[in-house]
């Protein structure tokens, strides 16, 4: 059974992306199975033109396509990253190094040395930055304690959270609940 081709597409971080790329598949009439963030499976090869044209319109909404190999490994890192961090609710039961190996198929030490290579960061300091992003988010909101809030990002203690907040931010997590404002980044930014 031959393998489906597969697109991947970079600053695609939310559920809002994967509808307006989407909308963007539909107006090429591209024949495709599944939009995931980061990456479209397809039934069949784009022809030229639709590539062309899916390029044009994706860097119009603030996307890009990627050509295959390193690029789309490393937007695929952010991807699951994103994913993970951002939308799910449980926590992971392995620690990311383990998570991204098993998701991408590569060893953790080519997938961190490949990212810090490209990007200018570790992966390590990367994931901090979408936490620390999702603790503002929650902080922002108020609906949960700072307790639930570290149990639900999976730190080891709240204080853990704390230094690392303030660590990224220069605040402490209370300081930045009593600022009032939201002060997190968009996801696509960082």
């Amino acid at each position: 059974m031959q393998n489906k081709p597969l697109l991947h597409i970079k600053n695609m971080v939310c559920p809002r992306c994967i509808k307006a790329v989407e909308e963007v598949l539909h107006e090429l009439d591209a024949d495709y199975t599944q939009i995931e963030l980061g990456e479209v499976s397809l039934n069949k090869e784009l022809t030229s033109h639709q590539q062309t044209e899916l390029s044009q319109k994706l860097r119009a909404l603030g996307f890009e396509l990627l050509e295959s190999g390193r690029s789309a490994l490393i937007s695929k890192i952010k991807a699951l990253v994103i994913e993970q961090v951002h939308h799910k609710q449980q926590s992971l039961q392995v620690n990311f190094s383990t998570f991204l190996s098993d998701q991408l198929h590569h060893d953790y030490s080519y997938l961190s040395r490949l990212f810090s290579s490209v990007e200018g960061i570790t992966i390590e300091k990367f994931i901090t930055r979408q936490k620390t992003e999702r603790v503002k988010e929650l902080l922002f909101y108020d609906e949960m304690t700072l307790s639930e809030i570290a149990f639900q990002m999976n730190y080891s203690s709240t204080a853990h959270l704390s230094s690392q907040f303030k660590k990224e931010t220069g605040m402490t997590p209370t300081a930045f609940k009593k600022s009032k404002k939201p002060g997190h980044s968009s996801l696509d930014a960082l």
